[in-house]
């Protein structure tokens, strides 16, 4: 079996899943996808995309938490690892969430209602970012495809400035952020996505992620690129990075 991330959670890369699944379907590989940050935001179609099988979570959509989604193809065999009731048609045994599973469904029913209107703002607003960013800050940098990537993702990295300082600055003045995936915010080392892609330690450490959402308002990208510019200048100072 292939497992491919759709979309990056760390640098917003889309991978070109239709390619990958094209060529695992003629090898006679089983290809999964997790989709867990594209699901709901850009579309995804398992049949042109030749999907075997594909993971969702729900609060990642604005679901509750507590629900997630896998597809399987008709004909895929999959062995459960909890046993016990048969519930989920045997694959997967625990007492279902049905609350949790409602939400789910009525947030792909809004997802998918508002899926363009709301990857073309928040694009648009990713890419003010992005733009706003490198243009008033010397020395920064967008980690990540510049075009093919998830409408409210953005990866920046600045020269001599540690990302954790960023953070700390950024979240005295009301923004929120993150120097990798906000799954592991709290850890000290590079992060390895950033790494991979070719990085050096201290450029991943100068690292930051930002993500918009569908209630981001274009003011609150205005006051980011107010706030930022100085504090990544007052950062150099006090590093001695100037």
């Amino acid at each position: 079996m292939v497992s491919v991330i759709h979309a990056s959670n760390e640098i917003g890369t889309i991978q070109p899943i239709g390619r990958i699944g094209a060529i695992c379907r003629q090898k006679g590989v089983y290809f999964h996808t997790d989709a867990v940050q594209s699901f709901g935001k850009i579309p995804i179609d398992v049949n042109k995309m030749k999907i075997d099988l594909l993971t969702a979570s729900s609060h990642k959509m604005y679901g509750p938490k507590g629900a997630a989604a896998l597809f399987v193809r008709k004909g895929v065999k999959i062995e459960p690892l909890l046993h016990g009731g048969g519930q989920e048609s045997g694959l997967r045994s625990s007492t279902i969430n049905i609350p949790a599973i409602v939400g789910f469904a009525e947030a792909c029913r809004i997802a998918k209602k508002e899926m363009k209107e709301n990857a073309a703002r928040q694009g648009r607003l990713r890419d003010k970012l992005i733009k706003g960013v490198l243009k008033s800050v010397a020395g920064s940098y967008l980690n990540g495809h510049q075009k093919n990537r998830l409408p409210n993702n953005a990866n920046l990295r600045f020269d001599g400035v540690e990302g954790e300082s960023i953070i700390i600055q950024l979240d005295l003045r009301g923004i929120a952020a993150s120097t990798g995936s906000a799954c592991s915010s709290a850890k000290l080392e590079p992060n390895h996505v950033l790494l991979a892609i070719g990085l050096k330690h201290e450029q991943a450490h100068g690292s930051l992620r930002l993500t918009l959402g569908k209630w981001t308002k274009e003011s609150e990208i205005n006051y980011f690129l107010k706030v930022l510019p100085p504090v990544i200048k007052n950062l150099r100072k006090i590093s001695g990075k100037l």
